[in-house]
């Protein structure tokens, strides 16, 4: 008895594609292209990883030396190559940012204040020169500014995969933003502020949804918003709000705060408590929003 035949018409007949396929396809040829480009990707992973390690070390010794200029170049580096910045690339990329613009915050503020003065003794011509010089900081401000909030936008918010990463950033750009409004003047202030509040809403979100109320950048996030509500806003009810419920939450779940994050965590409570006692004593007895005058400037998170 012979063997049954089994019917399969897809291997009786020869599809018509076939011989045409066949006489352009060349295995040897393919596998040597498709292995070159696996190859070739290995390479460009292997060298994004190097080139990853040396600009983050080029970083630390820039933050040693106190370059930080040359430190934040590096990890501008970093950010473009569009990969999730660690924990330790993320404070690396802030601190530098942070140093290179908080030397001109102050230095405006400086000027601003002296500006003020030479203008009430009635110095013009003192108070023109320092007019000229002060509008050549805002320059360096509105150009580091802007160079942060492109890296944000264009790179670490797409690359970002956690939530602790999204409220970082986030919490960044509102900063930057509210950088920007503490000295443009007219419309280009309050679209400043406005993008300001977009940001730092959009990392409340997600902090309220992915970190506990004792989470460092989380507490960081309501000191800073809260420093924006005070500053820009003009409104010390609001920051006031908004900075003891941070801090009343915070305590309620104090028992839970991990050993790890404990120094950084009560010292953002500390500073939300210094400033709630400072903006208490600005408040208008009819409890409306209006600013006293007041010298002394409100704490912030560093990074």
């Amino acid at each position: 008895m012979g063997i049954p035949r089994i019917s399969c018409p897809f291997y009786i007949t020869t599809p018509p594609f076939l011989p045409f396929f066949l006489a352009f396809f060349d295995p040897q040829k393919h596998f040597a292209h498709f292995f070159h480009r696996f190859l070739c990707s290995i390479h460009t992973i292997m060298s994004t990883e190097k080139e990853r390690e040396t600009q983050v070390y080029l970083a630390k010794l820039a933050e040693q030396a106190e370059r930080y200029e040359e430190m934040v170049e590096c990890m501008k580096t970093v950010a473009k190559l569009n990969l999730d910045l660690t924990v330790e690339e993320r404070n690396l990329l802030s601190v530098g940012y942070k140093n290179v613009i908080g030397a001109r915050r102050a230095s405006w503020r400086i000027m601003s204040s002296i500006e003020q003065k030479e203008e009430s003794k009635g110095n013009e011509s003192n108070a023109k020169l320092i007019k000229n010089y002060r509008q050549k900081v805002e320059e360096e401000l509105a150009k580091i500014c802007k160079d942060i909030l492109a890296i944000i936008d264009q790179h670490l918010i797409p690359s970002s995969t956690s939530g602790e990463a999204t409220v970082f950033y986030h919490k960044m750009k509102g900063d930057y933003y509210r950088y920007l409004a503490e000295f443009k003047t007219d419309q280009d202030r309050k679209d400043a502020a406005e993008q300001s509040l977009k940001a730092y809403e959009a990392a409340s979100t997600a902090a309220s949804t992915d970190l506990p109320s004792t989470h460092p950048i989380r507490l960081g996030l309501a000191l800073n918003f809260s420093v924006f509500y005070y500053e820009i806003l003009n409104s010390p009810e609001r920051a006031c709000h908004l900075a003891k419920q941070a801090f009343d939450e915070a305590i309620a779940e104090l028992d839970t705060l991990s050993e790890e994050s404990y120094k950084d965590s009560t010292l953002i409570m500390q500073l939300l408590r210094d400033n709630l006692t400072l903006w208490t004593s600005d408040l208008p007895e009819d409890g409306g929003d209006e600013i006293k005058t007041e010298e002394t400037k409100p704490a912030e998170h560093e990074h």
